[in-house]
């Protein structure tokens, strides 16, 4: 128990302020410019008071990149992104926590490890793997010698190929592993006593049922708060979205296509209009956070038995 102080409710206090103003400064001065018209906008200093011009910026911000089918893209993306990690993660720490196998440490330990691999430094053979699913297996078969074999014989030869360009699946499969999501869920399911666990085989509960039956629901919290942190993020994908279509207008997300508000070199510097994009690409993401603080809080900082 932290013994209460003065200095240290100051501290405290001035810590808790400076944050607030790191994070709401830049928001509220997105806002505004996103209200002014061009020349108000472009006044040095700008002006920090709202205009009235934000519907119509929105108006413009949304025609002009096509928001609409970049939203249900990225919501697409997200949410598929969202409930891979959940699953992924659910599953894999089980097995590493209730099932006694040769190789479970090793196997965490390796999942851990990624952690300190994100996507921009593994991104190459990310989309070598993309670009055909099957060639780990394609090499497998050629490196044992059964493509040649097989064709000597049947004069077929082995050619496996699942193109992931251009897709849903490749725009969402690559990203659901995650190292984050099996560590939450192992450290929840290490608290589970053993009496819940010994009670549930002596009812006749096989593994599976006992996973849906009794993890999921006590791991509610723990689930909410990492879909919260996982769509946030899968939402603000830039790098992988932009590497792996090439078919934007089909498969283009809401992030890569604020690209098109930004003005051009020698266009017109309508930064209202850009703010308002910008204001339209971070509500969605805003608003989950906002409905999922209570749950986002609560997986984070208690456990539920």
């Amino acid at each position: 128990m932290i013994e209460r102080s003065p200095i240290f409710d100051a501290v405290t206090y001035l810590a808790m302020a400076i944050g607030a103003f790191l994070v709401v400064v830049p928001f509220w001065i997105t806002l505004v410019a996103g209200s002014q018209s061009l020349q108000e906008v472009s006044q040095v200093p700008i002006n920090l008071l709202p205009s009235s011009h934000l519907w119509e910026n929105l108006q413009v911000a949304w025609a002009r990149a096509d928001l609409g089918p970049k939203m249900i893209n990225s919501f697409i993306v997200a949410v598929g992104v969202t409930v891979g990690k959940i699953v992924l993660a659910s599953l894999s720490a089980f097995a590493i926590v209730f099932f006694n196998f040769r190789g479970r440490m090793i196997s965490f330990w390796l999942i851990f490890i990624t952690l300190m691999l994100p996507l921009e430094v593994r991104i190459v053979p990310t989309y070598a793997i993309a670009a055909n699913a099957f060639l780990p297996f394609q090499v497998i078969l050629d490196t044992l010698g059964i493509t040649g074999l097989v064709e000597a014989v049947s004069s077929v030869r082995i050619s496996l190929e699942w193109n992931l360009l251009n897709s849903y699946t490749g725009l969402i499969l690559p990203l659901v592993a995650t190292a984050t999501g099996t560590f939450l869920y192992r450290q929840f399911f290490m608290t589970i006593p053993d009496e819940l666990v010994e009670a549930s085989k002596m009812d006749g509960a096989s593994p599976v049922r006992f996973f849906f039956d009794v993890l999921l629901p006590l791991s509610r919290t723990n689930m909410l708060a990492l879909a919260t942190i996982m769509f946030v993020s899968s939402w603000n994908q830039y790098l992988w979205p932009l590497l792996i279509t090439t078919d934007r207008a089909t498969y283009g997300t809401v992030v890569m296509q604020l690209k098109a508000l930004i003005p051009a070199q020698n266009g017109t510097p309508d930064w209202n209009v850009t703010m308002a994009g910008a204001l339209i690409i971070m509500l969605p993401p805003l608003l989950v956070v906002a409905f999922m603080q209570r749950w986002f809080v609560r997986g984070l900082i208690t456990r539920d038995k």
